[in-house]
């Protein structure tokens, strides 16, 4: 990259990408309540006035990691022409610019100093911190973006901040497929099996995908109170002990809620694409796929048992299939 170019980029540092921007709705309790129930969160706190007044609270309170879904801009928004973002739409055609056209989320920090409770109105802003020079990573040669969102109440008051990193990278070019002897009639050449999307794999969740590459499933066990967690984190929530390991997963469970995917349709996927929250025998949920199915046949309950998908050499993932298929 030229130097030019890289001052180009470097001059969004400390630049404001999305102003100071007011939610939708006000803090609420249905959308708690709703958040709650789909996360399994069942602390009496964010439900129950009388329960959180025990604890020394003067009523229900949010749970702080919903603190971003308050300044979401809602369903609404995606099916429409989106407002023009200055900041955040120039830094993107920069980046393009660059060639670095594909982006994927790394980690976000989050830092809390009150708990939100009903009538709190939350705005945010998004301001850049820090852009990297290029970084050589498994994805392709990118930069690490991270931005720095503040969150404030009605009274201009710093309730929450979050540490946003993404990468912006061009995609590595695939090596062209090995050449094949002519055949006695022309064939249309056959274009390279896309890859299936990396996921974003980090110190906390290595072990996960490294036995998946074995493929073992396995679940994170608390060390300390002996409680099952999935996706893999650092800290117990029940707990809150940092010590852990690990039991591997017997392979039966259920479908708990799916999707049937048919747009947009990415070339490393085979359409239509069941999408599935499967519950463990252990009690875990974890989102996989459903093969060797119709998805006409697909339902609440049904029984199922873990298969494994080899996407590629580096890439194994737990998919899962009837339970009926393994009986026959």
């Amino acid at each position: 990259m030229n130097e030019e170019y890289e001052k180009r980029l470097q001059a969004f540092v400390g630049r404001e990408l999305n102003p100071l921007t007011p939610g939708q709705d006000p803090v609420n309790q249905p959308m708690i309540r709703h958040w709650a129930e789909a996360m399994g969160d069942t602390n009496p706190v964010y439900v129950d006035e009388e329960a959180a007044r025990a604890t020394g609270r003067a009523g229900v309170v949010a749970p702080a990691s919903m603190v971003q879904a308050w300044t979401m801009r809602g369903y609404a928004a995606t099916v429409r022409p989106a407002p023009a973002r200055r900041g955040f739409d120039e830094l993107v055609e920069l980046l393009d610019e660059g060639g670095y056209t594909s982006v994927v989320a790394t980690d976000s920090e989050l830092e809390f100093l009150r708990e939100l409770v009903p009538g709190d109105h939350i705005s945010q802003q998004e301001v850049v911190e820090s852009i990297s020079p290029e970084k050589r990573t498994g994805l392709g040669p990118g930069r690490f973006v991270t931005t720095l969102k503040t969150y404030r109440d009605q009274d201009g008051e710093v309730v929450a901040t979050q540490r946003w990193r993404t990468l912006r990278f061009r995609p590595a070019e695939q090596a062209p497929a090995p050449q094949e002897e002519p055949a006695k009639e022309a064939k249309e050449p056959e274009e390279p099996k896309a890859l299936r999307p990396r996921p974003a794999i980090n110190r906390d969740n290595a072990f996960w995908f490294e036995a998946a590459r074995q493929h073992r499933l396995v679940i994170q066990r608390c060390a300390a109170c002996g409680a099952l967690r999935h996706p893999p984190g650092p800290c117990c929530p029940e707990c809150a002990s940092l010590e852990w390991d690990t039991v591997e997963a017997s392979g039966h469970g259920h479908v708990h809620s799916f999707v049937v995917n048919h747009h947009p349709r990415h070339p490393a996927f085979a359409y239509p694409l069941v999408v599935a929250v499967v519950e463990l025998a252990e009690g875990t949920r974890l989102i996989t796929n459903l093969v060797g199915t119709d998805p006409d046949d697909v339902e609440i309950g049904m029984p199922v048992v873990l298969d494994w998908l080899d996407a590629d050499p580096d890439l194994s993932l737990p998919v899962f299939r009837p339970a009926a298929l393994e009986e026959n």
